[in-house]
């Protein structure tokens, strides 16, 4: 066979060496593989997206079935996107950030747990390169309704964009996530190739938190009884501001819409 067919990569992992019947380390040592053979994509493995997108010269094993929905480039962090006629960037407050999110993300997840089934896990991407900006990871219970909630999603608009949504690889957050992000050391920024994951606050973690055991302890109370709608017009956790907290989820979906 010719040589042109093979090229020369790595061989790593020890071999048995033949003559001498001991165990040798070859990770440096080259081995010849088919010219044609592509490897597979780490970048896409761990984090369910590259950079490259289908120009990328390694395999994107897309998976046909697991637990994690991918909704790509559905949130707007309006610190990125927020700005004036004259092309200024409009300032807003931490405060009015976070509060936007905790909208988004309740919405968000109300919707994937009342109409497809039980959510394990939820995250955001708050990176700017553009495979991971505002990219939803949805890990469900069960792999059955993360395929229902793919079929559906793709034929449904959110915030006046069609939504895609892809069954995704990632199922441990942990390989996916940028670990200096965590320690406030990565150098990337938000242009960084891992996950920075955007944290919801503490008081709609509890509110999440409630209303998912008292949905699981009793699946047979109305829908209605859970819908973000009615429970935001209590005031969730903001105690005196549950009125204003209302209006302003009212401006919210008349801007910005449902699903």
């Amino acid at each position: 066979m010719a040589s042109e067919d093979f090229r020369v990569v790595g061989a790593p992992g020890p071999v048995l060496q033949a003559s001498a019947g001991k165990w040798l380390n070859t990770s440096c040592l080259p081995s010849l593989v088919p010219r044609n053979y592509k490897l597979n994509c780490t970048f896409y493995f761990r984090t369910g997206a590259c950079r490259h997108g289908d120009r990328c010269s390694r395999v994107h094993n897309k998976p046909t079935f697991s637990q994690t929905v991918a909704l790509m480039n559905i949130y707007h962090n309006p610190q990125n996107s927020a700005q004036s006629a004259d092309g200024v960037r409009c300032a807003m407050s931490d405060w009015e950030v976070q509060e936007h999110y905790d909208e988004f993300f309740e919405e968000v997840f109300t919707e994937m747990e009342e109409k497809y089934g039980q959510v394990e896990e939820m995250n955001v991407c708050d990176n700017l390169a553009d495979h991971l900006v505002g990219n939803v990871y949805v890990k469900f219970r069960y792999e059955e309704d993360a395929k229902k909630a793919v079929m559906d999603l793709n034929n449904r608009w959110f915030n006046g964009q069609p939504i895609h949504s892809e069954l995704s690889p990632v199922t441990d957050f942990t390989e996916a996530c940028c670990h200096q992000y965590e320690m406030g050391k990565c150098l990337r920024g938000a242009f960084c190739n891992f996950m920075h994951l955007k944290p919801i606050s503490r008081e709609l973690k509890q509110k999440l938190s409630r209303l998912h055991r008292k949905r699981h302890r009793s699946r047979s109370r109305s829908r209605e009884r859970h819908s973000p709608s009615r429970d935001i017009r209590h005031g969730g956790s903001r105690g005196g501001r549950g009125q204003e907290h209302y209006r302003r989820q009212s401006r919210y979906l008349k801007r910005y819409g449902r699903f």
